[in-house]
């Protein structure tokens, strides 16, 4: 039986229909006490971390895959990109924000996000423009969006079901997704009952705690397949302090006197993993002198 956070990704022997399935719940737990956010802040990050280290199955090495979420929600924006290695990281603009439930269990993502907005997928392939994707949310629940985008924008009809399980506690308790996609010349009724036994096995995110290849058995029921890939997935950032010297010498003059002024050190945070790097007035003035020498 797999443990840990990983990936799974099969296809039909008649080649119809792709099936991607995995179990984040320790990274998105990870994320959780990094940022310290909310129950909803945490499914709907959860949910966008999920999404965009499953697409990043598809990416050849030292590409990345970003995913942008915006819906004029109190949430703000929610960011993950993914790696070529596995590796996700991510945010949301207002972590502690936390609606009331639709009902007992049930996180009101969608009205935390909103939906006066878009989601975007931003394709780093190394090239000289990144590609970006952009499609209107439907319903702000993350899910349902990123199938519209896939349907919309790349012409591959697709159902996609993620969920993050928050205990009483507000932990992670299960997080993960599922994407069938039909291949060109899927038919219609092999889709239909494909989706007809994923909404009778239940809550993704509950359903992961299974070994993934018993739950796409199940979901599969007589058809068989083929595994064509399996890796484990992280959430990593990719800050360093030589990254944020570089911010450090990029600042203005005064920006960084206002910070020596007021707090005797100037911070610099990232959003991704909720690291500080801190450095004094001394350390700041041989950065920027050794940048102004190069």
């Amino acid at each position: 039986m797999d443990s840990g956070d990983i990936m799974l990704r099969v296809m039909d022997r008649e080649r119809m229909v792709r099936i991607s399935a995995a179990r984040t719940t320790a990274l998105v737990e990870e994320a959780r006490v990094r940022q310290g956010t909310s129950p909803t802040a945490s499914a709907a990050l959860g949910r966008a971390l999920t999404a965009a280290v499953m697409m990043g199955l598809d990416l050849k090495d030292d590409e990345s895959i970003t995913l942008r979420i915006n819906g004029g929600g109190p949430l703000g924006t929610v960011l993950a990109v993914a790696e070529s290695d596995g590796t996700v990281r991510g945010y949301v603009g207002n972590p502690g924000v936390d609606l009331p439930e639709i009902y007992r269990g049930k996180l009101n993502v969608g009205g935390a996000v909103g939906t006066e907005g878009f989601l975007e997928v931003i394709r780093d392939m190394r090239l000289r423009s990144p590609f970006i994707g952009r499609v209107p949310l439907q319903s702000g629940e993350i899910a349902e969006d990123l199938a519209y985008y896939f349907t919309l924008s790349e012409q591959i009809p697709s159902l996609v079901s993620l969920g993050v399980l928050i205990a009483p506690g507000g932990k992670v308790e299960g997080a993960g997704g599922l994407f069938v996609q039909a291949m060109p010349g899927a038919g219609d009724e092999l889709l239909r009952v494909l989706e007809e036994w994923v909404l009778e096995a239940g809550p993704i995110s509950s359903l992961v705690k299974w070994d993934l290849v018993r739950l796409v058995e199940t979901i599969m029921g007589d058809i068989p397949f083929d595994i064509l890939d399996k890796r484990e997935v992280y959430f990593r950032c990719r800050c360093s302090p030589d990254k944020v010297s570089s911010i450090v010498t990029a600042l203005s003059d005064e920006d960084i006197q206002v910070a020596l002024a007021s707090q005797g050190c100037l911070e610099i945070y990232c959003n991704f993993c909720g690291e500080v790097y801190t450095f004094g007035e001394d350390e700041t003035r041989q950065l920027r002198e050794g940048a102004g020498q190069r």
